[in-house]
């Protein structure tokens, strides 16, 4: 009887240091696990941006649309503005070190969400083209009364930049790519079209462990660490949310615009001055997943496909980072900021 007493209490104890394993435990899960129960409506209210966002209303194709920017100078001014544009799975705000680290130096900084994305208008039907995208931008420029900035975009903000550099030439002071797609044309390749409704479908599917695992592998060569959970919570947030569908149909259509709108054959004619900082273990490609066996080798090779943009380019200087991936301003800003700033015209 005694004895049974006794292992009694044991398990009562195990119970309760099990209980109490579980808790910690559920508090330690990082944040990107818990993402899918963080949900965002179509324009991400209820996630923070690190500055105050103003709102350009405008109308375009026969709609009123809001685009939503962060404009920020700092208490001293080098009379400089860059324009930051972001990449189709990123948003304004994961500009936010480099935000910091221009305002610090002086710049005015000028970071919009493109109509369809994060904070910005989700319009149910929208014609969307890098054209388009670079004429909104270039009203919201004018609006604000700024006559020349320097253009930097990163990912699919790469190609968005190099298209607002070809249009607006004399208004851009410096073109600057942070590993941008569309250097390589995906489908002339031999990449299989998609449709639209097939990109929905896909889009739909996405969940927080899944954008996690894309991101860690892409973005982060492998690597990872927790102040990334934050970029996670963020597009996950938007894909579990009530509007859902409407973001994910947004994030379908700009899916065929990169597709279909490379930019790799008209570098040549760029008349500004450029910058290249491209992290070299970049595997990034459009469709890869639908490619061959053998071409899903040849897609994505940043190490050559940032040697080649180079070249193609005018007046064009090419920083690499032997050891980074697709994000190099997110993964390692110390280093990308130092290389940026020694470039900066």
């Amino acid at each position: 009887m005694q004895q049974s007493h006794k292992n009694f209490r044991k398990i009562k104890s195990l119970k309760s240091v099990l209980s109490i394993f579980s808790l910690v435990a559920l508090f330690l899960l990082p944040s990107y696990q818990l993402a899918a129960q963080t949900k965002y409506s179509a324009e991400l209210e209820g996630f923070e941006y690190p500055y105050p966002v103003k709102r350009f209303e405008f109308k375009s194709q026969q709609q009123n649309l809001q685009m939503a920017y962060m404009d920020v100078s700092g208490q001293t001014s080098n009379g400089k503005t860059v324009i930051l544009m972001h990449g189709k799975n990123f948003c304004a705000a994961t500009w936010q070190e480099t935000i910091l680290q221009m305002v610090e130096a002086g710049y005015r900084v000028i970071a919009p969400d493109q109509i369809g994305f994060c904070k910005s208008s989700k319009p149910q039907a929208y014609q969307f083209s890098f054209h388009q995208l670079a004429y909104n931008t270039n009203r919201l420029m004018n609006q604000l009364g700024i006559k020349q900035a320097a253009v930097m975009g990163h990912s699919m903000g790469g190609m968005l930049a190099t298209r607002y550099a070809l249009m607006y030439p004399q208004q851009t002071s410096q073109l600057i790519l942070v590993n941008p797609i569309g250097l390589e044309d995906w489908g002339k390749k031999g990449v299989p079209y998609q449709t639209i409704d097939q990109n929905y479908q896909a889009e739909l599917s996405k969940t927080a462990a899944g954008i996690k695992q894309y991101q860690q592998h892409t973005y982060y060569v492998g690597k990872w660490e927790a102040r990334f959970d934050r970029w996670v919570n963020m597009l996950a947030g938007m894909y579990a949310g009530q509007d859902k569908k409407l973001v994910a149909w947004n994030q379908a259509q700009t899916s065929d615009m990169v597709f279909t709108q490379p930019v790799v054959d008209e570098l040549s004619h760029i008349k500004v001055p450029s910058l290249l900082l491209i992290g070299e273990l970049d595997n990034t490609a459009i469709g890869k997943s639908r490619a061959s066996a053998q071409l899903k080798t040849e897609l994505g090779n940043y190490k050559v496909l940032g040697e080649q943009a180079a070249q193609a380019i005018p007046n064009a200087k090419l920083i690499e980072f032997s050891d980074l991936g697709h994000s190099p301003h997110i993964q390692s800003p110390e280093r990308f900021h130092k290389a940026l700033f020694a470039n900066l015209r």
